[in-house]
């Protein structure tokens, strides 16, 4: 299945504070990869191509887990859809080709759920890609999650290159970003419920009805998933990308009284939701079909509350950091 991934070979995790990048490392070094290089923002900017380029050439990593990105939720996708095109294009182009061009072994690239169309079919097969219009209030962020997977396609195709990309449905857990302006629904729901925990709120008010569903998928099995493939399989085995569920899907509604259980616990008396229906609710359902790499022997081990649990106590501790 091509070159084995040894624990001491050269690994660039980029991203590595974000949710998967600091997933990643904290499951290659579990794994006992030793020999793992990493860059904050302020270091290497991702977006400035020749400083890439430097970077590249000056290391010539081995292999590359390509997990940097600018996300965010359905209002920081829409105020921001120029930032979110451009960085997400520029970050994308500039890794891939540079580690092409000095020799990278194999590249995972991390994508989204949201490259698919707004009405594909549940649950969503890879073979949805490019079928229908995408959902318009990420449609900026799902472009470029697009054009990254072509990229490590083509390359592959051109030039031999092992080059391949990792679909995640929603992923949640330590690390997360919980900014109301920029976090995902389920961080988001998880600040808005401690804050009104905190100050007593009678009531939390929640965007569109409730009636979404969605899948999410705790960020330590992403990590799994990932590292499991990039140590096992190739572009050739898998194809250029493969879909990675948790095959567990919940409503909106659910998953607020999910986290307001969890939040509250034993505190009292809990807050009435009122959804404000004059906000969107983004795509009606969204559940990855991950027969593939089911097939390959990988499964996601987390259950929904025990995960959010999990991502809680982290956010605990930030803010008592």
């Amino acid at each position: 299945m091509g070159q084995t991934m040894n624990t001491t070979d050269l690994i660039y995790v980029a991203g590595h504070t974000g949710l998967v990048g600091s997933a990643l490392v904290c499951e290659l070094e579990q794994q006992n990869y030793t020999n793992i290089i990493t860059r904050t923002y302020e270091e290497l900017d991702l977006t400035d191509q020749a400083a890439t380029n430097d970077f590249f050439a000056t290391y010539k990593p081995a292999y590359v887990f390509l997990a940097a990105a600018k996300v965010g939720g359905i209002g920081a996708n829409a105020a921001q859809p120029a930032e979110f095109l451009y960085t997400n294009l520029s970050i994308a182009t500039n890794v891939i080709h540079a580690a092409s061009v000095n020799g990278a072994t194999k590249l995972l690239n991390l994508g989204s759920s949201c490259i698919y169309p707004r009405q594909a079919p549940q649950p969503i097969p890879e073979s949805a890609l490019l079928t229908g219009p995408l959902e318009q209030t990420n449609e900026a962020y799902a472009l470029a999650k697009i054009a990254a997977l072509k990229l490590c396609a083509v390359y592959h195709q051109q030039y031999g290159r092992d080059f391949f990309s990792l679909m995640p449905t929603n992923l949640y857990g330590p690390g997360d970003t919980y900014d109301l302006n920029a976090s995902h629904v389920l961080p988001a729901l998880i600040a808005r419920f401690h804050e009104a925990k905190t100050t007593g709120a009678a009531s939390v008010t929640l965007w569109g009805d409730g009636s979404p569903l969605r899948e999410f998928l705790y960020v330590d099995d992403l990590a799994q998933a990932a590292v499991y493939l990039m140590q096992n399989h190739t572009a050739d085995s898998i194809g250029d990308w493969i879909n990675v569920g948790s095959g567990q899907e919940v409503t909106i509604a659910g998953l607020a009284d999910i986290v307001r259980d969890i939040v509250y616990g034993d505190a009292g008396a809990l807050p009435i939701i009122d959804w404000d229906t004059t906000k969107p609710n983004g795509t009606p359902r969204k559940l990855l079909d991950s027969s593939r790499i089911n097939a390959l022997s990988w499964h996601a081990t987390t259950p929904l509350k025990d995960g959010i649990r999990a991502a809680y106590a982290d956010y605990l501790i930030r803010l008592d950091g």
